[in-house]
């Protein structure tokens, strides 16, 4: 059966690509995915597959009842875009203006959706049941994993595995890691005001955008002095806004910026040192300040046994000629929300475009992936689903 899986599933390419052409095509970003939504449910209608819509928002989750009794594995893709104007020059390019979908999640929607068609196909076949969870504004926080689990998506379910088609990673490739492999990813706005007045009078001014330049030094020290060299943080300025007129002393400036983390007590230090710095800044400077520090995803957490897992697993996989642990990344998940709730794991699969020596990183208007990397991401999702219901029972796990 899992040799037919796997060449039903290649037989099934072109549909896979099609899916995510036409995707490419038509992104929404988060949380104004409905024509996207709609669009997977109807799949899923015309397959005769269970299927609910609006869970949590625009979410989409289909449920494939196996023949034979089992474990319920779960699968989830997310399905937003981005506000960037696609730049590239190829026939599928976006055809709405400053939206596309530059992190794959269009790839991850018609791998999961042609995974779940195979599946379906075979399912009198099958040990246990198999949930496809479709979910709208991963790229957008608070997310909609929360809302969907809130409403039900995890009922029942015993595992769950997901990955990211990763284009700065060989074709081939698959990534793994136990325990953290995604970073906690919050926001903090600081506001510092000052007193402005003329630029020819410095001194009868608080001036905001000397203050908040020594903050964003100040900042600094928070990792390399405060936090423990062992555990790995980040604080980030990227905004800094004033007044911008040459002879004007800013009334006030803020920043804004991020902070990465997994631990969550260093989280928590970093959230309360902030402050601190600031306050001290302020003090010394004699002006005010107003400080928010907003929460955005937790780190991603993988399980140690499905993790294990899901590498052995990739080992099997014909197309994949590399699978290694990977240091853990910087950028932000809310899949960590379904890994505190059920066992499973979150992993990447190499996606680099054919030909090119560096590919366009996410988030970037040239943003492509190799569209092969969909069915070595659909294969190594099957083979774990199908797998998984060995685990725990006295079946050896087949491959």
């Amino acid at each position: 059966m899992y040799n037919r899986i796997l060449e039903s599933l290649e037989n099934h390419y072109e549909e896979m690509v099609e899916i995510r052409r036409y995707l490419h095509q038509h992104p929404e970003l988060s949380f104004k995915e409905v024509q996207t939504a709609n669009y997977i449910k109807s799949f899923y209608e015309k397959l005769g597959v269970e299927v609910r819509g609006n869970v949590g928002g625009n979410g989409v989750v289909a449920k494939i009842y196996g023949g034979k009794p089992g474990k319920t594995v779960a699968l989830r893709a997310d399905f937003d875009a981005l506000p960037i104007h696609d730049q590239k020059d190829v026939p599928y390019k976006s055809l709405v203006p400053g939206v596309m979908h530059a992190c794959g999640h269009d790839g991850h929607t018609a791998t999961l959706l042609v995974l779940a068609k195979v599946l379906h196909e075979n399912r009198e076949e099958l040990e246990g049941n198999y949930v496809m969870i479709h979910q709208h504004a991963e790229e957008y926080a608070p997310g909609g994993a929360v809302s969907m689990i809130q409403d039900g998506c995890l009922n029942g379910v015993d595992v769950i595995f997901g990955t990211h088609l990763w284009a700065t990673e060989p074709t081939g490739k698959i990534q793994y890691r136990v325990g953290p492999i995604m970073a906690a990813s919050d926001r903090f706005v600081i506001k510092i005001q000052g007193r402005g007045g003329h630029g020819a009078a410095p001194h009868t001014t608080k001036d905001s955008i000397v203050i908040a330049s020594q903050l964003v030094m100040n900042l600094q020290q928070i990792v390399s002095r405060r936090v423990n060299p062992i555990d790995s943080a980040v604080v980030t300025v990227g905004s800094f806004v004033a007044d911008n007129a040459f002879n004007v002393i800013a009334d006030s400036a803020k920043l804004i910026g991020t902070v990465r983390t997994f631990n969550e007590k260093v989280r928590s230090d970093i959230e309360a040192e902030i402050e601190k710095v600031t306050k001290g800044t302020c003090y010394s400077s004699d002006s005010s300040y107003e400080y928010t520090f907003e929460r955005g995803y937790p780190a991603v957490v993988n399980h140690k046994e499905e993790t294990d897992f899901l590498a052995q697993i990739a080992e099997s996989v014909p197309e994949v000629t590399t699978v290694e642990e990977t240091e853990p990344h910087m950028g932000g998940e809310d899949f960590a929300y379904y890994l505190q709730k059920v066992p499973g794991t979150f992993f990447f699969t190499g996606a680099k475009p054919q030909g090119v020596e560096t590919a366009y990183p996410h988030h970037h208007p040239k943003f492509d992936i190799n569209e092969k990397a969909m069915l070595i991401a659909a294969k190594t999702l099957g083979l774990a689903a199908l797998n998984y219901q060995k685990v725990n029972t006295n079946s050896n796990v087949l491959v």
